[in-house]
């Protein structure tokens, strides 16, 4: 991760593991108009998080292991 995305890839991975999220919510919370910043590609890419299905058709948002255990790596 650079510098300059990596306190918001972490703050993402925290957003989600808060609530539960759907991928609507955090497309509306998390758009940016600054194609540099790929915060939501950046964490699925690196497996932070990631998309599930609900019962209903509902696209939820989730923070991995692997994005719960940088959460605890970095004191969040």
């Amino acid at each position: 991760m650079t510098s300059t995305t990596e306190p918001l890839i972490l703050d993402l991975v925290e957003w989600v593991a808060k609530s539960t999220r759907t991928y609507a919510d955090l497309m509306d919370a998390w758009r940016t108009s600054c194609p540099r910043l790929t915060i939501w590609e950046d964490a699925v890419d690196r497996g932070f998080v990631r998309r599930e299905a609900t019962g209903d058709g509902t696209v939820i948002v989730v923070a991995t292991k692997r994005g719960l255990r940088l959460l605890g790596e970095d004191g969040a």
